[in-house]
């Protein structure tokens, strides 16, 4: 097991985040996710409604990691410099990603001769398709192709702004204050107003708390790790007062997990959960791991699989049974398959692009 530049807790939010949006999608599509619910409706419906609440955990992590290798980067203030590192993120999430969109929209094709849902939709166009590979179809407002791929236009939208701001200002403290003012005002206003939801706005809160996690922590700077801490003391305490007035669970959430992230977030794998390659403890963090570097494939699959599973539980005669067991079985077996799928394409595709760098 290979844990290099991996750490445990991260490693098991992204596959626990993973886990619970892939489910909460299977539980959200299709007459298979409603006579599921129909089945377990207490369980299964908690989960339908609550388990959307996992991408604060993605946002804050991804906050997290982005300014640990920002900060590395050398001399963001040279513009060619700063440029290449944005272009740079989009390369690498657009492989697996333009991959995972061509498989999908093949998928829909073959559910729309048995499933007539309006989450199916209509046909893909070419203008569709081309706003995908430049993350604007939300923008544009045009239907997504696939559930849950907007995260991808955000995740580098952010990754961007991020960029931007540690290198357009002089002194690194004034761009920590601007990006805590923007965290604010996103956590108490903009992620309160849909209308803002395809922009980096609505959810540079929870990313610029893994921002200032980061930090406080781990950068050499014991003035910047002062400052930052301060930062999150100061935005906690704007989310307790607001809180009186209106609780949003998803801000007290992205706060918890940058308060974790602080404390924990440098835990690293240890040498003798390696040493013993039989023990229950290297099964299960080595099962971390693998799922943690897969948990962005199968976030970009899993859709592709409530299509087939809508359409054989359609197709085969089920959905007229109303069989909520066969329903939450076959829901199962799917889940497992978009891993596998996930595996492949990061076998294949991801870890093969990353040597493509501007």
């Amino acid at each position: 097991m290979q844990s290099k530049n991996h750490y445990l807790l991260v490693d098991f939010l992204k596959t626990f985040a993973a886990f619970a949006i892939v489910l909460h999608h299977f539980l959200n599509y299709g007459q298979l996710a409603e006579d599921a619910r129909n089945f377990l409706p207490i369980m299964l419906t908690w989960l339908f409604e609550y388990g959307r609440f996992a991408v604060q955990i993605f946002l804050v992590l991804g906050g997290y990691l982005a300014a640990k290798s920002i900060t590395r980067a050398k001399d963001l203030k040279n513009p060619h410099i700063l440029f290449r590192t944005i272009f740079n993120r989009y390369i690498r999430l657009f492989a697996p990603y333009v991959v995972a969109l061509i498989i999908t929209i093949i998928c829909a094709w073959l559910a729309r001769f048995w499933v007539q849902d309006e989450f199916v939709g209509e046909s893909e166009t070419l203008g569709q398709f081309l706003a995908h590979l430049f993350f604007l179809q939300g923008i544009l407002g045009l239907d997504s192709i696939s559930a849950g791929i907007w995260y991808v236009g955000i995740d580098w939208q952010l990754y961007a702004i991020l960029a931007i701001l540690l290198g357009m200002f002089p002194v690194f403290r004034s761009a920590i204050w601007i990006l805590a003012v923007f965290c604010v005002l996103s956590l108490l206003y903009f992620n309160r107003h849909s209308e803002y939801e395809n922009y980096f706005i609505y959810f540079m809160g929870p990313y610029g708390l893994g921002v200032l996690a980061q930090l406080c922590k781990n950068y050499p700077d014991r003035l910047i790790n002062r400052l930052a801490s301060t930062l999150i003391i100061v935005i906690g305490a704007a989310i307790v007062i607001s809180s009186f007035q209106q609780i949003w669970f998803r801000n007290l959430l992205a706060y918890v997990v940058a308060i974790t992230l602080i404390f924990w977030g440098d835990w690293a794998y240890l040498d003798r959960w390696r040493e013993k390659k039989n023990s229950q403890m290297h099964k299960l963090v080595n099962a971390i791991l693998w799922s943690s570097r897969r948990s962005y494939c199968v976030f970009l699959m899993h859709f592709c699989f409530i299509l087939l599973a809508n359409t054989i539980y359609i197709s085969w005669g089920m959905s007229q049974h109303h069989d909520g067991a066969m329903a939450i079985v076959l829901i199962f077996i799917s889940i497992m398959a978009s891993w596998q799928a996930a595996n492949y394409l990061y076998r294949w595709v991801e870890l093969p692009s990353r040597r493509i760098k501007f």
